[in-house]
């Protein structure tokens, strides 16, 4: 894709993905654009932080408010960055909605299961891996086409945040990584399972 990527990203909370999205613009490693910013409301930190760093944010409440403001011919991608809301999935997003999840799914997704919830949860289960998942959205939370993971160890001595700082560092590198791809053609769902093509 020749053409600058075109994106709509959905917030709820402080906005630190959207804006590690942005610094990777910047930095070159994507040739894309964030054209909307959805907040799911008015008083999350990230609507200010976004604000700030010159985007334009619109409020919807619901997911399907948030469906209603999102335009195939304008964004070619949708991408969830700590969204919290239940988006409904209309026929043209199929393969055009990305979502990062802070473990390895099927492990630990579902509804209710977002940010520290997550990382407690691997905590309580003893488990000695975490890690992230970018996916492709369909209408059941955390349960579309995976993309691509990155796993990190579960350390003896981790408590909910420094696993969560672990966890986001790999979400730093993960979700561009995956856009990139999705920008390059090189992503296709085939039998509900994503296909990657050499670069």
């Amino acid at each position: 894709m020749n053409e600058s990527l075109h994106i709509a990203a959905c917030i709820s909370g402080g906005g630190r993905t959207l804006l590690n999205i942005q610094d990777r613009i910047d930095a070159g490693f994507l040739h894309a654009t964030i054209d909307l910013v959805i907040a799911s409301r008015p008083d999350c930190k990230g609507v200010e932080r976004a604000r700030d760093r010159g985007f334009e944010v619109v409020v919807a409440e619901t997911g399907d408010e948030a469906s209603d403001l999102l335009d195939p011919d304008r964004h070619d991608l949708v991408c969830l960055c700590g969204w919290l809301k239940h988006l409904r999935i209309d026929d043209w997003m199929h393969g055009r909605v990305m979502n990062i999840h802070p473990a390895l799914l099927p492990a630990f997704g579902g509804k209710g299961m977002y940010g520290s919830h997550v990382h407690t949860a691997v905590l309580a289960s003893g488990v000695p891996v975490s890690g992230c998942t970018v996916h492709f959205v369909n209408d059941m939370y955390d349960q579309g086409p995976l993309i691509l993971q990155r796993a990190c160890p579960v350390e003896s001595e981790d408590d909910t945040e420094s696993l969560a700082q672990r966890v986001f560092a790999l979400e730093c590198d993960a979700f561009p990584e995956a856009i990139a791809m999705f920008a390059e053609g090189r992503l296709s769902l085939a039998d509900d399972r994503v296909r990657i093509a050499p670069p």
